[in-house]
């Protein structure tokens, strides 16, 4: 799909030959070969596909060319499931026009989308950049933020909730495993926020750098800020990192202590069973007066007696929990 923003109609396939003054900026959503050949043909770029946009290398994420650039950063976007996954983005920018390349929806733009035509500040496809990039790194500080409220609250229940101060070992273990489940899915939000503010604060870094030649000094300024925030995030991204880290290793840390507990009970049950089976292997059949011999019952209880032994331990370890 495509959007030409300021073109009064969504009826793009009769412009002539050249870009009208109007349009300052063209977003690709999947787009078809006929729009990108469209955008290309009006403004002389080359619309890059996504197996491009998500070369890792800053050489492929970096380009001057032809008086253009050609920058890539990474999204993150929610499937289905609600799961956040990275999705590329493209930016092709000019003195006038900004040419965005997407595969999938993303509010943020939809959002500043909306802006274009009552915003004065959205005058040309630098300032819709700055604006996207600025966008970007709000909803990227978002994030962050409840990410960390969501790792106190996980801190609390790990240090002063009693992750492991419980009579059922079952429950406790798994309390262990939703709390390890946490902290994974915490490291995971946490490593795609970083790598969205990373590739913001490198974009926003050479746009300034290499764009100053049709820069205006406002949008300049904006993106010097933004790659201040970027820094500024990344080092409260630092902490928060190190934070998940240490509870990783606490809950590991009292998973292995509840393993210890429970090796040591059931050595504690074997050492004490080792004894009498001694005792009843040697003693057991060497008598040559043996009263249940002659027991009417003696078959029978002796059955009982054995059942009984096996019966009585499960009961036990179940009062204490452990097939809860």
């Amino acid at each position: 799909m495509l959007k030409l923003y300021r073109w009064p109609s969504d009826d793009w396939q009769n412009i002539g030959a050249e870009m009208p003054a109007e349009i300052i900026w063209a977003d690709l959503l999947n787009a078809t070969d006929k729009e990108k050949e469209f955008v290309e043909r009006l403004l002389g770029i080359r619309v890059p596909s996504e197996q491009s946009l998500s070369e890792i290398e800053a050489s492929s994420r970096l380009i001057y060319d032809h008086g253009k650039l050609y920058l890539s950063s990474p999204a993150v976007r929610f499937n289905e499931d609600n799961e956040a996954e990275i999705t590329p983005v493209g930016f092709v920018i000019g003195p006038r026009v900004l040419v965005t390349v997407r595969f999938w929806p993303l509010s943020i733009f939809d959002d500043i989308g909306k802006r274009i035509g009552t915003d004065g500040g959205l005058e040309n496809g630098m300032c819709v950049f700055t604006s996207l990039l600025e966008a970007m790194v709000d909803r990227g500080a978002d994030v962050l933020e409840h990410l960390g409220a969501k790792a106190d609250t996980l801190s609390r229940s790990v240090f002063k909730g009693g992750l492991v101060r419980t009579k059922r070992p079952v429950r406790s273990g798994q309390r262990m495993r939703e709390a390890l489940e946490n902290v994974g899915e915490l490291a995971d939000r946490l490593a795609k926020a970083r790598d969205v503010l990373l590739g913001v604060g490198r974009i926003a870094s050479f746009a300034g750098d290499v764009g100053s030649e049709w820069i205006t000094a406002a949008s300049k300024k904006r993106l010097e800020a933004i790659s201040k925030d970027v820094a500024s995030l990344s080092d409260y991204e630092t902490r928060l990192s190190d934070k998940i880290q240490l509870l990783l290793d606490a809950v590991l840390g009292f998973i292995n202590i509840q393993q210890n507990e429970m090796f040591k009970v059931l050595t504690i049950v074997s050492v004490v069973g080792v004894p009498p089976t001694i005792l009843v292997g040697v003693w057991g059949m060497n008598f040559k007066n043996m009263p249940e011999l002659s027991w009417t019952f003696g078959y029978p209880l002796s059955l009982l007696a054995i059942i009984a032994s096996g019966v009585l331990p499960l009961i036990w370890f179940k009062r204490r929990g452990w097939f809860d």
